[in-house]
């Protein structure tokens, strides 16, 4: 039994789902009170200033 494939944190979207390679490139990682957390490239365009900024997610 295998482990399942990192998730996006805000739609639930797999990155093991992805078919296309570069679009499996485009995901973000990042690591939060020590845990780390998946954004698919969606979730990452909307949210790029608040990422880029730091911001907590309470403010996304």
């Amino acid at each position: 039994m295998t482990a399942p494939g990192p998730a996006c944190v805000r739609c639930g979207r797999s990155r093991a789902a992805e078919t296309d390679p570069l679009a499996t490139l485009a995901w973000v990682t990042s690591k939060e009170n020590g845990a780390q957390r998946w954004l698919c490239p969606d979730g990452a365009r909307d949210h790029v200033r608040a990422i880029e900024g730091k911001l907590p997610d309470e403010y996304w």
